[in-house]
């Protein structure tokens, strides 16, 4: 969740003052013909303006000293040109760009396949062809993205953008309890011990119909990109959206992010007296540990206190990968105490590709419910994500032409979840990450997501990497994830910030919450509603079970209530309690940014489509 509505899984970055910056490119205007284009190539390759341009890559790489002499050049250092969609950009430019965009995106890629195959207890070997074919399937479909393909009746595939997609942090919280449904009702079996202990047996099938399920729903996002979006954004106000992404975020951090963190968030952490999970994350690690163990706790930390150092003095290369730098070294660390199993690398093939390994799809009806409200939350986070694009890349946020980029884009949203289900991926949504490092390295051109895409690509094929992310000890990664999943709630709260607060929306937040907080709160309370109904058929069995998976999941069950009240309160007129002007965006660009120079966070740059909601 990004990737979620306005912004789910945001970056960690922010971006420093810039002063003015140096003089801009001259726009590139293409040889015409052949032999222009081979003229073309064969200067960008035979020149130093070709390779490196008079781009300033010491202000790129240079490191943030928030006090003395250094701090004061630091921040008078004249910032790099803006580089735009078809701008002509260096080779170089084009590679350490696409590279940052790859590194920004890497622990939101990695960390869903992971959390999937733990909560199913999958082996090794899967486990590792999952982020494989994860971090393969984001860079095809992001190049589908980019792209602005004409269709008829007027209609577009792609935004034009460089909007990159990865896979939604939304499917996670819906996942487990389809999962939890699926152990429930025999679907997947599980093994009780003599102590009446209950451990998880590995299901394959159950990934197999989320599959399945997610592939027949993403025709509804297919459906709603032909809606216009000033509908769309009347029926998913931001007082919806955010309630959703606050409870995506928080629900997240309970059901795998702090539980990693404390050893694993399979069955350890509710400490079995017997079996492979008495100590985590199995009896069979190189180190074991009960679950909450001060060791763990400190592999944690250290990961996540480097994540703030790195904010702090980091570069801004480094800031766009800060998480990545709180996962080595949190690894560096766990390996030199002996945490870390390599198994999983010798063990990965040098080479993998998609459908190495394969699925039994189906679908699982008493889904069907719950995947279809996922789909409505990716198409409204696909709109926000895009609008922030769109801002920060110096183009039109209103108009038939950014219209039909949102169009676009949510229709290759949707495309991209029926594609991902067949390259064995849970649905992908647009990212928000990339928005960031558009705003730091001031550069939104089109060929760094290609280069982008070719790094994702070529982390997936070696298959070794997968293996070095599979080795990531879980307390380092639950300290990363725990982050990464408060940054969502951040989000979302964001969002939330900038409604009206007047009673009627008060009143909607109120009801809503009493829904999502009550079941982020009690996990089980909804479990046992049709315990009482004796002998149902099987259609009215698995509606139980559908309306028992939406209750149980906290951002689905109060983003329907919210969605619902939204569209039957009447809107009182003259009942604002908020300041003048509170809510709104200051000046025609609709956010605090000066995108013009780059300064302002990038959760500013997001923030963009959040105002223009509450002015619309």
């Amino acid at each position: 969740m990004s990737s979620t509505p306005e912004g789910v899984e945001p970056s960690t970055s922010t971006v420093t003052h810039q002063p003015t910056s140096t003089a801009q490119p001259e726009p590139y205007a293409p040889r015409p013909g052949f032999k222009g284009y081979i003229t073309d190539v064969r200067e960008r390759l035979t020149t130093k303006d070709g390779w490196v341009g008079d781009y300033d890559f010491a202000w790129l790489c240079m490191p943030t000293l928030p006090f003395g002499k250094a701090a004061a050049i630091s921040r008078n250092r004249r910032p790099p040109p803006f580089f735009s969609l078809n701008e002509r950009l260096p080779l170089v430019l084009a590679l350490i760009c696409g590279l940052q965009h790859a590194l920004a995106m890497l622990a939101g890629l990695i960390t869903p396949p992971i959390i999937f195959a733990s909560a199913l207890n999958l082996d090794g070997e899967t486990q590792a062809y999952m982020i494989s074919s994860s971090l393969i399937a984001c860079g095809i479909l992001s190049l589908v993205q980019m792209s602005r393909l004409r269709l008829p009746g007027g209609y577009f595939l792609g935004t034009g953008l460089l909007s990159v997609v990865g896979t939604s942090f939304a499917t996670l919280s819906t996942a487990f309890a389809i999962f939890n449904s699926m152990y429930a009702n025999g679907t997947c079996t599980s093994t009780t011990a003599a102590d009446g202990t209950i451990t998880r047996d590995p299901c394959p099938d159950a990934y197999g119909m989320l599959l399945g399920t997610s592939l027949i729903c993403s025709f509804l996002e297919m459906g709603m990109s032909f809606v216009p979006v000033r509908i769309l954004r009347r029926i998913f106000p931001p007082l919806v959206t955010g309630t959703v992404v606050v409870l995506i975020g928080a629900s997240l951090i309970g059901s795998s992010g702090i539980l990693d963190w404390g050893g694993g968030s399979n069955d350890c952490s509710s400490f079995p007296t017997s079996g492979i999970f008495v100590k985590c994350p199995t009896i069979f690690a190189p180190r074991p540990l009960v679950w909450g163990s001060p060791e763990f706790i400190g592999l944690g930390f250290l990961s996540f206190v480097t994540i703030v150092i790195t904010e702090m003095f980091g570069s801004p290369f480094l800031k766009n990968a800060s998480i990545i730098v709180g996962l080595i070294v949190g690894c560096i660390v766990a390996g030199a105490a002996g945490y870390i199993d390599g198994s999983s690398i010798k063990t990965a093939p040098a080479i993998t590709f998609l459908w190495v390994h394969t699925f039994k799809i189906r679908v699982y009806p008493p889904a069907i419910l719950p995947m279809l409200a996922v789909y409505i939350s990716l198409a409204m986070e696909a709109i926000g994500d895009i609008t922030a694009s769109a801002e920060v890349s110096r183009l039109e946020v209103d108009g038939p032409e950014f219209d039909s980029r949102i169009q676009g884009g949510v229709l290759s949203d949707g495309i991209g979840g029926f594609l991902s289900a067949l390259f064995t991926v849970t649905p992908l949504s647009v990212f928000a990450q990339n928005n960031g490092v558009i705003a730091i390295t001031r550069c939104a051109n089109r060929g760094a997501g290609r280069i982008c895409c070719c790094f994702l690509l070529l982390f997936g094929i070696l298959g070794k990497i997968s293996g070095v992310f599979l080795a990531i000890p879980n307390s380092v990664l639950g300290g990363v994830t725990t982050f990464l999943f408060a940054s969502v709630m951040t989000s979302g709260l964001r969002v939330l910030s900038y409604i009206r607060w007047t009673r009627r929306d008060r009143f909607i937040l109120a009801a809503a919450m009493s829904f999502g907080v009550g079941d982020l709160l009690v996990p089980g309370i909804f479990e046992h509603l049709f315990d009482g109904v004796k002998n149902p058929n099987s259609g009215l069995e698995g509606l139980f079970e559908s309306i028992t998976i939406v209750l149980s999941t906290p951002f689905l069950s109060a983003g329907i209530v919210a969605t619902t009240l939204n569209l039957l309160l009447p809107v009182e007129q003259g009942e604002n309690f908020a300041a003048p002007g509170a809510g709104l965006p200051r000046g025609a660009a609709g956010h605090e940014v000066d995108v013009e120079d780059g300064s302002g966070s990038h959760d500013e740059v997001n923030s963009v489509e959040e105002k223009k909601q509450v002015v619309h």
